[in-house]
């Protein structure tokens, strides 16, 4: 990753404002001129982060792509084959080894557990990381939060663990998370229920979306949509544990506990590469 990436982040984050303000779609010169850039150098922008021209890319950050993701790219996920909640994982693209606490260490909220972190650029601008000698246990989005609102919110998660800025012990699994190669650990923090809500949303292929009941649905609970939908909003690594895949069954956005605009642009950037 490179400071290059949140810069680019920036570019979209103001596109996307411009999008929403506008009644009908901004040609190439209207948004590179918003932006006091060239055409050119616009256009190479939006190549190099996410693989299309700025045309295409208006058309999934309209309001309407969460809608249209529902209807083409909806993933009914299986149900829980019971096999635990500790285990290996593929996360689409990349292969992802992750491993739960167990409720008895969730409940002694961190006691005991050293917890490393740093700050990094991602292609989402500046990312929180945090992690176990086991794996990530936070990844936080700033840009819309502000950093000091990400790290107390992840901080507060695990009250009792003892937190050292340490961003080269987990730099290799936060790079292998973003680039989406290589290997990456999550060790996932929370309460079981969480976990099992969170081990569904792995199964939600880069692309594609699915429903807060629908996850109900697999993890043997479909009238408990109302906990799905908190326990979604409480997952501590965004991006690796696609919280963001997750929508209402009406094709709505729902919430994104680091800020919607960041989770419209992680469906855009996704369903572009992926050419949902």
């Amino acid at each position: 990753m490179t400071e290059h990436q949140g810069y680019h982040y920036h570019v979209m984050r103001r596109a996307l404002d411009l999008i929403d303000a506008a009644d009908s779609p901004l040609s190439l010169d209207e948004l590179s001129g918003a932006m006091g850039m060239s055409a050119a150098h616009f256009q190479r922008l939006f190549t190099q982060w996410v693989g299309v021209s700025p045309k295409r890319y208006q058309q999934y950050l309209a309001l309407g792509q969460a809608r249209a993701l529902l209807a083409e790219r909806h993933t009914m996920l299986e149900a829980a084959d019971g096999a635990g909640l500790s285990g290996a994982g593929r996360l689409h693209d990349l292969f992802l080894r992750w491993e739960a606490m167990s409720p008895g260490d969730y409940a002694r909220g961190g006691a005991g557990l050293t917890i490393r972190w740093g700050w990094f650029d991602s292609p989402f601008g500046r990312v929180l990381a945090m992690g176990t000698d086991r794996g990530l246990c936070g990844l936080a989005f700033a840009e819309e939060t502000g950093e000091a609102e990400a790290m107390a919110d992840l901080r507060g998660r695990w009250p009792d663990a003892t937190y050292v800025e340490d961003a080269e012990a987990i730099r290799g699994w936060v790079e292998a998370g973003f680039a989406q190669k290589g290997e990456a650990r999550l060790h996932m923090i929370g309460a079981p229920f969480q976990i099992k809500v969170w081990e569904a949303l792995l199964n939600v292929p880069t692309g594609h979306v699915t429903t807060y009941s629908d996850i109900a649905t697999a993890i043997g609970r479909p009238r408990a949509v109302r906990a799905v939908g908190t326990a979604v909003g409480r997952n501590p690594v965004s991006f690796l544990i696609p919280c963001h895949r997750a929508l209402r069954k009406s094709g709505g956005l729902g919430g994104y506990h680091w800020g919607l605009p960041v989770k419209r642009a992680l469906l855009a950037w996704e369903s572009a590469r992926t050419g949902a």
